[in-house]
């Protein structure tokens, strides 16, 4: 379960004499969307300066406009590193475990299993399916996304489908399985930030989970009658040769997999499950593929770079190891120092604390929340702080319109954590970035990343608003107490 090492300030937490008004707030606000939207789109600059600049323009305000010390700004950067050192261990784990299941066979047997077992016309339902219930059993997306993800993408590319849509389709899976796990991070923050039970916070979550998750689905099959197009003659059988040729594909590689994952469905936490991982993936590549001790150890630090002879394999088992996650582990220093930076100066207690200044009835208090939580996931670029901030703001509000606190927990999940990975800055989206090997957006209306087929990214948020537009999905009781659901506040 993820945990916060101190609390982000809510609005009435600010001193009035330093709390920024909106107009303060918007500005660093708008400096990150230019800075951004400037570098990346105009001046085709990685995310890495723009996220700089944007530090530095925060910084400048809350020092010399709003009266903080550069100290309590730091202090902030701090508190936010701190926050997400987790995703930072694991996105240095997660980097030498691919490297280490690559060296050892387990996902070059996956991939030649699975090129036997899958077609092209049920390859992304399938694939969406099977990492909703890996995400589920083990509670984290981002595990399912780093160890089965990587081996989907290389079945799929061998099945001819594009890897953007195979990406999408796992992160739907993933995102989907682990907002229903009890083992999941964000599931257990979102239930203990908002005081809800885990199990009522679960269920209150579970239709509009099922019913995105199932468009999906749907979604992907329509997909897949047509995104794998005819295999070329030959194409998987001369795919499953150069693996078996390179790669000793016995039983035995699948060990790494079944310590990994049965640790996590024995309830170890992340961390020390994926190092377990790759200490049995290194055992398995002496003992099975008969590399020496030391060359072993150098693919974890280094990668693989293998030679199959043929250059579709050898492009998919290319890995960078522990020393190929720093690009990845620079954006996300650099973007949890910005949400540091911008929840110490109180910008986003200040915007969080507008939208529920906007709240006139339930359906607006249960939107805005949704409204909330992604606007706090573009500038945050953490899920954590997503889930936090719109849920310690709001929680008094809910009380206010007699709606339960599951009503909260189910807003703040629904609209937060499945969006992250669309933002391309976003903690979360540089690291599926980086292991599924494509961005989130990129060519002609972005069609060439995985944001277009994450489909359950855009239907979680919908459904969440079309069941609360249409008056359905509260966890509460509409007319508790004689009310409607567009009732203002209870009186004392």
């Amino acid at each position: 379960m993820a945990s916060l090492s101190f609390e982000p300030a809510t609005y009435d937490d600010l001193d009035p004499e330093r709390r920024p008004t909106l107009r303060q707030a918007l500005v660093p606000v708008l400096g990150i969307v230019l800075s951004l939207g400037i570098a990346s789109g105009y001046l085709k600059l990685a995310p890495h300066a723009p996220l700089l600049w944007s530090i530095v323009l925060t910084a400048a305000v809350g020092t010399y406009w709003l009266g903080y010390s550069w100290d309590d700004v730091y202090d902030g950067i701090a508190q936010s590193l701190l926050t997400g050192l987790q995703s930072i261990l694991l996105l240095f784990v997660i980097y030498a475990l691919i490297a280490t299941w690559i060296s050892a066979g387990t996902i070059p047997g996956l991939m030649r299993y699975g090129l036997s077992l899958l077609t092209p016309t049920v390859f992304l339902p399938v694939t969406a399916l099977l990492a909703g219930v890996v995400a589920f059993a083990i509670g984290s997306s981002w595990t399912t996304a780093g160890t089965l993800g990587v081996a989907f993408v290389g079945i799929g590319s061998g099945l001819g489908i594009p890897v953007p849509m195979t990406a999408g389709a796992i992160l739907s899976g993933a995102y989907a399985g682990d907002k229903q796990s009890p083992l999941s991070d964000t599931t257990n923050l979102a239930a203990a930030v908002t005081d809800t039970d885990l199990y009522d916070h679960i269920h209150g979550m579970r239709n509009g989970t099922v019913l995105a998750f199932a468009l999906a689905i749907a979604l992907y099959a329509a997909l897949g009658l047509r995104a794998g197009g005819t295999i070329p003659a030959g194409r998987i059988a001369d795919i499953q040769t150069a693996l078996a040729s390179t790669y000793e594909l016995t039983p035995l590689v699948f060990v790494p997999l079944v310590v990994t994952f049965g640790l996590a469905l024995a309830g170890y936490p992340a961390l020390p499950t994926l190092v377990a991982g790759v200490f049995t993936a290194v055992a398995t590549t002496v003992l099975v593929q008969g590399a020496a001790f030391t060359a072993a150890w150098t693919v974890f630090l280094n990668g693989t770079n293998p030679e199959t002879g043929l250059d579709v394999v050898d492009g998919l088992l290319a890995s960078g190891g522990l020393a190929g996650s720093a690009w990845t582990i620079s954006v996300v220093v650099l973007a949890l120092s910005l949400g540091g930076a911008l929840e110490r100066t109180g910008v986003l207690a200040v915007l969080a604390h507008e939208v529920a200044e906007a709240v006139t009835n339930r359906r607006s208090l249960v939107a805005s929340t949704g409204v909330s939580a992604i606007v706090v996931n573009v500038f945050s670029a953490q899920q954590y702080m997503s889930i936090v901030v719109p849920g310690m703001t709001l929680r008094n509000l809910y009380d206010e319109y007699d709606l339960d606190s599951a009503d909260l927990s189910r807003a703040i999940e629904s609209a937060g954590t499945p969006t992250g990975a669309l933002i391309p800055w976003h903690a979360g989206s540089v690291y599926m970035a980086g292991v599924l090997g494509v961005a989130p957006w990129a060519g002609a209306f972005g069609l060439a990343g995985f944001a277009p087929y994450y489909f359950f990214a855009f239907l979680s948020p919908l459904v969440l608003f079309a069941s609360t537009l249409l008056d359905r999905g509260f966890v509460t009781s509409a007319n508790v107490d004689g009310r409607s659901t567009d009732a203002t506040p209870a009186d004392d």
